[in-house]
């Protein structure tokens, strides 16, 4: 039986480790559903990296499908390729939902991380990284690398990450799938580092995601402190630059063990802001 955690659950793994990354890659094998393997899908914007598409039992041409987009793809379907024997379980998760009709039906497109340093730099929230001070800059990185960073102000490359999502990665699905193309049908998902850049995608293309879930989000950005300048960029960034509610939906959770133990006062804050948006539980 292969073991795993569950498609929502509350993913307390450090972050860092999450973005182990092997350069040859077994093939996932699902237990459900069917999923295509593109070793490696080239980009203009970031280096190419394998992307695995997930479809149900009952995939067929004549039916359109929903498609949600998530990160971290390597920890998605198969706990016998991951580094630490678990995964998401997407392929028994999805699949029983739709056999109940317990949703509207859908694909998952699984997208690779570019392996440790790269799955940070391509999932933190560019413009509120970019408010930091030269010096918050450097702080901020300091236990994340040994060596000196020639420019901190061009290192992040999230903006780069989500053009290569909107402009190449979702026009590639939509063409090749039989697929919903509205924001509406279009969902983005991913849990730490992967949670921060899902509600960063929502916040910078509102017109091509419809919804993010954002699971055990690293409002830390990267340490684990609390007292952390990119926090507060992160809660400004929310309150001015988030969309406002009426056709998006945003989905939030954290633990309260081992690196979610630091998550619960930074959601109350999260929270505290989307209501004050406007945002409640129906959305």
């Amino acid at each position: 039986m292969r073991r795993g955690l569950p498609f929502f659950a509350l993913v307390t793994m450090l972050f860092s480790l999450l973005s182990h990354a092997d350069i040859d890659r077994p093939l996932n094998q699902v237990s459900s559903g069917q999923l295509d393997t593109i070793g490696s899908f080239e980009s203009a914007f970031i280096p190419s990296r394998r992307i695995q598409v997930w479809r149900p039992d009952n995939y067929n041409s004549e039916t359109k499908y929903s498609v949600i987009y998530m990160h971290d793809g390597q920890m998605l379907f198969d706990a016998t390729t991951t580094w630490n024997n678990q995964e998401w379980r997407v392929d028994e998760v999805a699949g029983k939902l739709q056999a109940e009709q317990q949703t509207r039906p859908f694909i998952v497109v699984g997208i690779d991380n570019g392996g440790d340093q790269r799955r940070y730099l391509e999932y933190l929230p560019q413009k509120p990284y970019m408010r930091l001070s030269a010096e918050q800059k450097v702080k901020l990185f300091t236990p994340l690398t040994n060596e000196p960073i020639a420019d901190y102000s061009t290192i992040i490359e999230s903006d780069k990450y989500l053009r290569f999502i909107v402009e190449e990665l979702k026009p590639y699905i939509d063409t090749h799938y039989s697929v919903h193309t509205d924001k509406h049908n279009t969902f983005i998902m991913g849990s730490s580092m992967g949670g921060l850049i899902s509600m960063y995608a929502l916040a910078e293309y509102p017109n091509v995601f419809g919804a993010a879930a954002c699971v055990s989000t690293h409002w830390v950005g990267g340490s684990t402190s609390q007292e952390n300048p990119i926090t507060a960029e992160f809660m400004h960034y929310l309150k001015n630059d988030f969309p406002a509610p009426g056709e998006h939906r945003i989905y939030f959770d954290y633990g309260d063990q081992t690196l979610d133990a630091i998550y619960p006062p930074l959601q109350a804050q999260v929270d505290k802001i989307m209501t004050a948006r406007g945002y409640e539980q129906t959305n």
